[in-house]
């Protein structure tokens, strides 16, 4: 049985990483190895709740499905949460730690770094193997002297490293080259081989270039992994599995009309995520928009989650989004929001602590419920079950801004609001519940006046979930070379490795 560890390192931000990582664990897991992912360090405003009661970010959470384990902080113990250009929150082990610029961070990352190695000791410890994920790009050689989840991480766990590249975007051979290139040579001697992922095309067509770029750096092409259409679920970035606006692959219809969806993205927008499981929906089609023409002709507009609800809420003023949204919801038609989304429909938000504005604020929201938010300077985590509509449903919430009065019924017992046609709640994760997701959609239908639209009674969010991290394994089983694959795993990047000559001084340990 493999036991060992492997970093899963890329070329540029979202080359497949994540899909990569997933994929490999899944494979594992269905061959009996008990298998854990792990980020050291992760940028991303969509995060999830896990069981012990930290927030990571939702890839994590959607890795450890794939591996058969419940999501832990320990899977991704530093999380940034970016509120706006210049500036993050720090989330350390599940908690909210303060905030930092792109300089002040810098400060941090030595005593990260112990934290860091603390979660993946304790991961290694637990499992056979843990399959790693970098974070950005392992050529950003301004940022090696701090970095805590590419080569530096590696170096400081003896990890061997996997180059990933995306050759969709043109060029994949060079953007491999190089990342080896200029790394310095001890960064190099970790570096066991490349994968190239969302090929479209005949492979014998890129084998004269996989030769060359062996004989260039010594280093093998561990695999070619296709492009596969299907893949759109728990994306890194949920917006880059949008194309031209559309989320994922609507399927027809069940009746004779189509459910139009629109979720308004906005800048600081988090947990996208929400909408995939209305998306997941025959006859549902979801678009994500940004302008009010988007508005006019659809059925349900739907107010997601943002890491920043008083400047995306006067970014959606300044923008006309907000005479659009509130027209929409005066026309009868629904809307539906959900945390940062939910307290924009309220009629105040105010932030007495500068808790994600600046202390003291207090500014109008849309008026549509009949709510008044304020928020708290620690933040709220939960995964609460409840029952809604007389179905059994979990969620997750991470929040700020708390409920300080409302006229409103409840949505979910007394949490959230519902008044008929406009719909609010702080929990994430509200329509992967089935049974209620169905509800959902039959009431936003009935209220938009599409009664043809009729709502399927067999779709499966957790098995369509389930069937696409098992496309992933499938694509890592039949076009990754795995039992390379598993002695890189094992015993790490082979010995004496060429180096390719940079000029560029030795990086630290």
């Amino acid at each position: 049985m493999v036991q060992g560890a492997v970093l899963v390192a890329g070329t540029t931000s979202d080359a497949g990483k994540s899909a990569v990582v997933a994929g490999v664990c899944r494979w594992l897991h269905r061959r009996g190895v008990s298998v854990a992912p792990f980020k050291a360090q992760n940028m991303s405003n969509n995060s999830v709740v896990t069981p012990d009661g930290g927030e990571i970010g939702r890839a994590q959470a959607m890795q450890a499905f794939a591996s058969g384990i419940a999501p832990s902080v320990d899977l991704n113990p530093v999380l940034l949460k970016p509120g706006g250009d210049r500036t993050s929150q720090v989330v350390v082990r599940g908690r909210a730690d303060g905030q930092v610029s792109a300089l002040s961070y810098r400060h941090r990352t030595a005593a990260l770094s112990d934290v860091v190695a603390d979660s993946l000791a304790r991961l290694r410890a637990r499992h056979d193997v843990v399959v790693c994920e970098g974070a950005g790009s392992p050529a950003e050689i301004n940022l090696r002297a701090t970095d805590l989840a590419n080569m530096g991480f590696a170096r400081r766990n003896d990890l061997p490293v996997l180059v990933v590249g995306d050759i969709d975007r043109g060029g994949v051979l060079a953007h491999l080259f190089g990342t080896l290139a200029v790394l310095d040579p001890a960064d190099q001697a970790l570096v066991a081989g490349f994968v190239i992922n969302k090929f479209r095309g005949d492979p014998r067509l890129l084998e004269p270039g996989l030769d060359r770029l062996r004989e260039l750096t010594g280093r093998p092409t561990l695999g070619v992994l296709p492009f596969a259409e299907g893949l759109w679920l728990d994306a890194e970035d949920s917006l880059s599995a949008v194309a031209d606006g559309v989320l994922g692959h609507p399927a027809p219809p069940r009746g004779g009309q189509w459910l139009r969806v629109a979720v308004v993205r906005f800048p600081r927008i988090s947990n996208a995520t929400d909408a995939e499981a209305l998306a997941c929906e025959p006859g549902v089609a979801v678009r994500y928009v940004t302008e009010p023409s988007r508005i006019a002709d659809t059925d349900v507009v739907v107010l997601p989650g943002t890491k920043a609800t008083v400047s995306d809420l006067a970014w959606l003023r300044a923008s006309g989004m907000a005479d659009a949204v509130r027209a929409h919801a005066g026309s009868g038609r629904p809307v539906l929001g959900i945390c940062g989304g939910y307290q924009m429909l309220g009629h105040t938000v105010s932030d007495p602590d500068g808790a994600e504005a600046a202390p003291g604020t207090t500014v109008a929201g849309l008026g549509l419920l009949d709510l008044e938010i304020a928020f708290d300077p620690v933040k709220h985590l939960a995964t609460p079950t409840a029952t809604a509509w007389g179905e059994t449903v979990t969620g997750y919430e991470i929040h700020h801004g708390r409920v300080v009065r409302s006229g409103d019924p409840g949505l979910i017992g007394d949490e959230g609001s519902d008044r008929g046609h406009v719909l609010g709640t702080h929990w994430h994760g509200l329509a992967e519940n089935d049974g209620f997701r169905r509800l959902l959609l039959t009431r936003l239908a009935g209220e938009a006046g599409r009664t043809g639209f009729v709502v399927a009674q067999d779709t499966s969010f957790a098995a369509e979930r389930s069937r696409q991290v098992d496309l992933l394994a499938d694509l890592v089983e039949h076009h990754l070379d795995t039992s390379s694959l598993e002695h890189v795993i094992g015993h790490g990047a082979p010995p004496g490795l060429p180096v390719l000559t940079s000029g560029l001084a030795a990086s630290p340990a």
